[in-house]
């Protein structure tokens, strides 16, 4: 049995998707500060747990099965059954929190904030957060569930989002790169997070007019296809390239690590660019940047971002925003559901992103 300061072993419970999960980096690297002689796990569902290849704080990466239910997850649920002194539950999920509860002896876990929603789970709980800022960000907030461990170093420290190992790039696109190439990611999984992709046409044909060459990326999803195919004939190849659905995360991260500029909109591409030291643009339309921003490497715990500007810089990163008077407005569009339009996604000007682009790119040179 080990004691409150002296735990030898951590699973980090992240069932959530691969933008949330490579934002669990900075928990999971103060953790293994804390009790380097630990042994720290992360489980998660299959096919998000990309973003922790090579980590070198991590042991093992267990997978939940894809729509696995509890009766097909009793395997999984034996593996872990006491395995561990400490389970850190980074989601509000039920889940996620039996997930912790059967895995470890004790549990660090976030909570809903009133008690007549999860007022079960805090009996089982050692260390319960309950976030009562709305815009404390999602870094912040799970760093706040190892507080009884860390005190106040967790809110000095300098944070770190750890991008996954770098890949060797397929020779065919390696070799045609250029010198200070741009990636530009257009897709979106969800409509009311997509900036236009007729905006994406005039900011990628400007800078391709500028002499710039531009790298597309994005999965091999139909989604992700269908957005990348409305981008394919601005130029001809080496000018134009498309990386979409040819790379694995790690060698995403080795691409983005080469260019000059990324530009994308609010997605786990756009997090992976930033933690790579990409120079980065991020358009944000309805989701609040104050909780989920690309969190800015080595800024301390805290709020790196204002809920609302038209341009807020941070390094070498931008963030920007549209004019509407309800952003953020935190709902998903103006129909409050995936399919939704973001009017305010629509009225942030491509002009305005390519100045910025342009900017940066003079500075940087």
């Amino acid at each position: 049995m080990t004691r409150d300061d002296d735990f030898r072993s951590v699973l980090v419970v992240c069932t959530r998707q691969i933008g949330d999960v490579l934002l669990t980096t900075p928990l999971i690297a103060a953790a293994q500060a804390r009790w380097p002689q630990a042994r720290i796990d992360v489980l998660g569902f299959a096919g998000t747990l990309g973003m922790l290849r090579g980590n070198r704080c991590i042991g093992e990466l267990i997978e939940v099965p894809p729509g696995s239910g509890w009766w097909a997850s009793l395997g999984l649920i034996r593996r872990l059954w006491r395995r561990y002194d400490l389970a850190l539950i980074t989601q509000r999920s039920d889940r996620a929190f039996w997930y912790g509860l059967v895995a470890a002896r004790r549990r660090a876990g976030l909570l809903m904030g009133p008690r007549r929603f999860d007022w079960w789970k805090r009996p089982f709980l050692a260390h319960g957060v309950v976030i009562t800022d709305a815009h404390a960000h999602a870094v912040t907030e799970k760093l706040a569930l190892l507080q009884p461990w860390l005190g106040a170093k967790a809110e000095a420290a300098a944070l770190h989002v750890e991008p996954p190992a770098a890949r060797e790039l397929p020779a065919a696109l390696g070799s045609r790169l250029r010198a200070r190439y741009l990636v530009v990611h257009a897709p979106s999984m969800w409509r009311y997070k997509q900036w236009p992709v007729e905006h994406f046409r005039v900011l990628v044909g400007a800078l391709l007019a500028d002499g710039h060459q531009v790298v597309l990326s994005g999965s091999g999803g139909a989604n992700d296809q269908a957005v990348v195919a409305a981008l394919r004939d601005l130029a001809p190849t080496p000018a134009l390239l498309d990386a979409s659905g040819q790379l694995d995360l790690d060698q995403l991260g080795t691409l983005l690590r080469g260019a000059a500029l990324y530009v994308g909109p609010d997605t786990s591409i756009t997090h992976l660019a930033v933690a790579c030291g990409t120079p980065t643009i991020a358009l944000y339309g309805p989701t609040p940047p104050t909780v989920w921003g690309p969190w800015p490497q080595g800024h301390p715990a805290g709020k790196p971002w204002q809920p609302v500007a038209l341009l807020q810089r941070r390094g070498s990163l931008t963030l920007m925003q549209g004019p509407a008077p309800c952003v953020p407005c935190g709902r998903a569009g103006c129909e409050d559901h995936p399919g939704s339009r973001a009017d305010c996604l629509q009225a942030l000007d491509p002009q305005r992103v390519l100045a910025e682009a342009r900017e940066r790119l003079r500075a940087a040179r």
